[in-house]
């Protein structure tokens, strides 16, 4: 009989790279992976929003978050910022791809549409290959690299006046099959969270009817997600025990997509 094999469920001691983290899943994902024991960088526009969200996670006891102001459209800044959190940790094992934009726009707003599908794609799409490009060095000395990427439920379906959002998070789809596949020989995973309706800044401009309306409309659980649920998905996607599954695109939407009617 082929004795059990213990695998190791825990990332502390490592290193997290998580962008958009100064709210919503971003902000979440930070506070479950430092109070997991990993060392995180809290990345977004804002220092200030950053130092916030480390101010946070030190008064809930846990002093392993440094934050680093980043702006994921700019491509040296990703170089420079990637380096600066490899030196500050002494490297780097989990990068979590997860800042976004709102991009609903109507075909026909003219030049408008031009800007806002161009934001769209650089910073939820263009921006998630330089930023695994910018730690591939140090992703590759790492026993237990992990890549995710958060795309979204507009990924495998589309909502109307959307279609720079869902032309970018379907992307994400895409870009991290080719990399699970580009990647696998070197034993770095590559994997796609996609959220349906959570409650984050960008779903907090819907009224609270609309939202209820929709979530018992539209999910099986009937409600809207929390960001911390979609943050223990990206845990479980980084766990050194989750070595086997890369190339995985989940939905972390309450049922959204399971349900026709």
């Amino acid at each position: 009989m082929i004795a059990y094999t213990e695998l190791s469920r825990s990332i502390a001691g490592r290193t997290a790279i998580v962008t958009g983290a100064a709210s919503g899943m971003g902000r979440a994902t930070a506070h479950l992976f430092a109070r997991e024991g990993a060392n995180v960088a809290v990345t977004d526009l804002d220092l200030a929003a950053c130092q916030t969200v480390v101010a946070e996670i030190g008064a809930a006891g846990f002093s392993t978050a440094k934050p680093f102001a980043l702006d994921v459209a700019n491509h040296e800044a990703i170089r420079h910022v990637v380096a600066s959190v490899a030196d500050a940790f002494g490297g780097i094992d989990i990068l979590v791809n997860n800042a976004g934009v709102s991009s609903f726009c109507p075909l026909d707003a003219g030049e408008e549409y031009d800007l806002v599908w161009d934001r769209a794609l650089v910073v939820m799409l263009t921006a998630h290959q330089r930023m695994v490009r910018a730690a591939l060095p140090w992703l590759r000395k790492s026993d237990a690299a992990r890549i995710v990427n958060i795309a979204s439920t507009e990924g495998l379906g589309a909502t109307p006046g959307d279609t720079p959002y869902v032309a970018a998070k379907t992307g994400v789809t895409g870009l991290t099959r080719g990399l699970a596949v580009d990647l696998g020989k070197e034993g770095i995973t590559v994997n796609c969270v996609c959220p349906g309706p959570i409650l984050t800044g960008m779903t907090a401009r819907i009224a609270e009817e609309d939202k209820t309306v929709f979530a018992k409309r539209r999910t099986t659980l009937r409600r809207y997600g929390l960001p911390e649920e979609v943050a223990q998905m990206t845990l479980n996607l980084v766990l050194p025990a989750s070595g086997f599954v890369t190339g995985a695109v989940i939905p972390v939407d309450g049922g959204l997509i399971a349900r026709n009617a």
